[in-house]
């Protein structure tokens, strides 16, 4: 948490900036300006950043080609797959 606000209050000046209106910045910009509280504002990087997850899931789902693999198969079998996927392509 600490290494995220120092960063934030270091980039707050920037705030405007598109790159900058992501989770975790956005919400601690709010706190920085007093329109929130550091709890609130944790509270609500938590929130959204389940909310980008459940989105980012259910993009990947709707692609087509996208491999899945377990995060337990080995490594090997994973490039493998990979390898066999770009050479038959």
């Amino acid at each position: 948490n600490e290494g995220l606000l120092a960063e934030a209050q270091a980039l707050c000046p920037n705030k405007h900036l598109n790159a900058l209106q992501t989770v975790g910045y956005r919400e601690l910009f709010d706190y920085f300006d007093g329109k929130t509280t550091l709890d609130f504002a944790i509270e609500q990087i938590k929130m959204n950043t389940r909310r980008f997850a459940k989105r980012q899931i259910t993009w990947f789902k709707r692609t087509e080609n996208v491999s899945w693999f377990d995060y337990l198969t080995d490594r090997k079998e994973i490039i493998s797959s990979i390898k066999s996927k770009i050479h038959n392509s």
